[in-house]
């Protein structure tokens, strides 16, 4: 590296931190902000400032939030009794995206992962202990991913619940509208079967 490349080696560098990009993505980024879009590199810029500057986490979902307590637990219209579980934003949006859910959450920013030295601590267990506490939850949803981690996470939590004697539920997991079963793999179907209702 040359002087006259560091700060495009460190662009590459600060572009490969981010989640599914590798070398050459993070190269082609770099070339195609600084070659052909230098105001839309200036916009990205200026807006990730803006947003570790401003963007916290809400003191009672750890959503993310620009206030202390977030829009949604701030809402006359939801069901405080209902309590959503999940590993992320992104999973939160999605879920109200979907327009099924009510109720409130609390985002985990993770999952339970003791080889990644991600404990109960790191995911701010102690911060939902409390609110499973306060005497206004009567239902802990846990809507944690289906991987080994998520499991463990909802698992862990399910027990936290119900040593405060709130009942604890597990989404639905299984096959999805629209799916053919001949395409559904083996653990999808095996959940769809354990968690089949009345029709």
């Amino acid at each position: 590296m040359t002087e006259d490349t560091k700060a495009l080696e460190d662009l590459k560098r600060a572009l490969r931190r981010l989640p599914g990009i590798g070398a050459k993505s993070a190269q082609r980024m770099a070339f195609h902000l600084l070659g052909r879009d230098r105001a839309a590199a200036k916009d990205i810029a200026q807006a990730l400032l803006q947003a570790v500057e401003r963007i916290g986490h809400c003191e009672r979902c750890n959503n993310f939030s620009e206030a202390d307590i977030c829009f949604i637990c701030r809402s006359q219209r939801r069901d405080r009794g209902l309590l959503c579980v999940v590993e992320s934003p992104a999973d939160l949006v999605s879920l109200e995206q979907s327009g099924a859910f009510n109720g409130t959450y609390f985002v985990l920013m993770g999952r339970l992962s003791p080889l990644d030295g991600i404990g109960p601590e790191e995911l701010g267990l102690p911060k939902l202990e409390a609110l499973l506490e306060s005497g206004a939850v009567r239902e802990v949803i846990l809507a944690t991913n289906a991987t080994v981690e998520g499991e463990a996470t909802a698992h862990y939590i399910g027990e936290l619940a119900r040593r405060r004697n709130l009942l604890a539920t597990r989404i639905a997991c299984g096959v999805p509208i629209g799916g053919e079963l001949e395409y559904i793999d083996r653990g999808t179907l095996a959940r769809a079967f354990s968690g089949r209702r009345e029709a």
